[in-house]
């Protein structure tokens, strides 16, 4: 019942977006349309006004009501936030698919690791600042290691979840994947507020790891043919481009961190990293390795 509900609220709230202004009357009409959603019936004034009611609390989103028109819109706030623009995508992709259960066949689902049984208790700790502590399984180590933590932020990069924050032990900000972690309590330590935000601790990362570098001017050169598909998803938000004949080069300020080195393998010989040096050298490094395994395949 409740997800029902929360498919109502996300295709009311799609619809105006998309109108970007439209009448009650208007609304109603696709609503009856939306058989799906509706069930072929009419959605009555109070029952509307309901709905925005529990859209604002849900989602802090305000339905306003131009009353020279009596056209309904939803006024641009830049400042929104991520959470509640991914909380809407992804109640408006479930919905929709959940909606369509007779082509089920045909549609391909990539496998997430799911963090519905920690990211509750996480997020709870973080609400509270309270201190959280669980059992971690790290790929290169046997057996789990019992960490306590200062849960500052979570983060979801690549289709896995993070939680980020204060490791007591070690006295430094760690990160830790919710698909490794078992056993989470919420413990009765406080911890002040993070010293800075999400936005400032990640602003210079490409990914999820961080290191105590300082930013580099990352220059890659892109043939033509790649270069389209760093315009559609960029690296970084300091993204820019020098256009040329053959290939792109863009530019970044950024750490230049593992997952990054990863990211650039996967191109190929696609790119090719022209500066810093360092950055330069690291993938090389990492292409010679790989080479290295297929010692049959290299001409004489």
């Amino acid at each position: 019942m409740a997800s029902r509900l929360i498919n109502k609220y996300v295709w009311i709230v799609d619809t105006i977006l998309r109108h970007r202004r439209i009448t009650r009357q208007e609304l109603n009409e696709l609503w009856i349309a939306a058989k799906d959603i509706s069930d072929g019936c009419e959605m009555p004034r109070r029952t509307f006004f309901n709905y925005c009611k529990a859209i604002e609390s849900t989602f802090d989103i305000d339905i306003l009501c131009d009353r020279s028109t009596y056209e309904y819109y939803i006024e641009s706030d830049d400042n929104r936030g991520d959470i509640r623009d991914w909380l809407l995508d992804s109640f408006s992709i479930s919905g929709t698919l959940s909606n369509s259960r007779e082509i089920a066949s045909r549609i391909v689902l990539e496998n997430v690791p799911s963090a519905r049984d920690f990211l509750p208790t996480i997020v709870d700790g973080m609400r509270r600042n309270r201190r959280i502590s669980f059992q971690y399984r790290a790929f290169d180590r046997i057996g789990t290691t019992v960490i306590n933590l200062d849960p500052y932020f979570i983060r979801i990069f690549r289709q896995r979840w993070y939680v980020i924050g204060l490791n007591h032990k070690s006295n430094d900000i760690r990160t830790y994947a919710l698909d490794r972690i078992s056993d989470v309590v919420i413990l009765g330590d406080t911890f002040p507020q993070p010293p800075i935000t999400a936005a400032e601790y990640f602003k210079d990362c490409f990914g999820i790891y961080h290191d105590k570098g300082t930013p580099k001017k990352i220059r890659i050169k892109v043939l033509a043919e790649q270069a389209k598909y760093f315009r559609a998803l960029p690296l970084h938000p300091t993204q820019r481009e020098e256009i040329h004949d053959q290939y792109s080069i863009f530019s970044y300020k950024m750490l230049a961190t593992y997952d990054l080195v990863q990211a650039l393998l996967s191109y190929g010989y696609r790119i090719e990293v022209l500066a810093p040096k360092s950055l330069r050298v690291m993938v090389a490094q990492e292409l010679r390795r790989a080479l290295e395994a297929y010692p049959d395949t290299q001409e004489e």
